[in-house]
């Protein structure tokens, strides 16, 4: 799965010179975070919800209402805005892009596809695909364990499971604390608690947890 499959498009943007009244305006409209800042179709910025609202006057001042909207209405995207823009190609791994937004601890990215902006990723494009892979929208058993990280573990636990006559609809391996081993989680159906424990029972070191879910 790449970036530019589950990439929000096409992509709303702002101009340099748009007001941060209008910027704010038009993200509640569109139930938007963020946006790129594009001039002459080109990236030149990137501009938050939080970067408008820092520019917002504070509610402890002594400024009129009028003095107040009159300065707003001078202030524009481009003082307030990211100039240093970290972008990603269409064709970026979507983990990879997680990764990228993880380790610099931001919330989207705009995506480029021959440096031109097609659209903009963002953690809740992430949270979707981490709903799906999880299984989080179809009810199952749900099954965590903890396995050895040893070459074929996992073949044999779909092995089991299938004998036994489970049906996956979703499978994650996560780090534990032990490099040893790893923390299991899957979903699956047709089969009950007692013979995932039965099936499973010689295969995983523990169970965490099982539950409909």
């Amino acid at each position: 799965m790449f970036v530019g499959d589950r990439m929000s498009h096409p992509v709303i943007t702002l101009s340099p010179e748009t007001s941060i009244h209008d910027a704010l305006a038009m993200f509640k409209k569109e139930h938007i975070r963020r946006a790129p800042v594009i001039k002459d179709g080109k990236l030149v910025g990137i501009v938050s919800e939080n970067d408008l609202l820092n520019a917002s006057p504070s509610t402890v001042t002594s400024l009129s209402v009028w003095e107040m909207n009159y300065l707003i209405s001078k202030v524009t995207v481009k003082q307030v805005m990211s100039k240093k823009v970290k972008t990603i190609d269409v064709n970026t791994p979507i983990e990879e892009a997680a990764r990228i937004m993880a380790d610099l601890k931001i919330g989207g990215v705009p995506v480029l596809r021959n440096g031109k902006v097609v659209g903009i990723i963002t953690e809740t494009d992430l949270f979707k695909i981490l709903l799906e892979l999880m299984g989080a929208r179809t009810k199952a058993l749900r099954v965590t364990a903890v396995i050895d990280n040893k070459p074929g573990l996992l073949a044999k636990v779909s092995k089991a499971i299938a004998d036994a006559g489970g049906n996956f609809i979703a499978l994650g391996i996560f780090s534990g604390d032990d490099p040893s081993a790893s923390v299991l989680t899957f979903k699956v159906t047709g089969i009950t608690k007692e013979n995932v424990k039965k099936s499973l029972d010689k295969i995983v070191n523990k169970f965490w947890d099982i539950r409909q879910s």
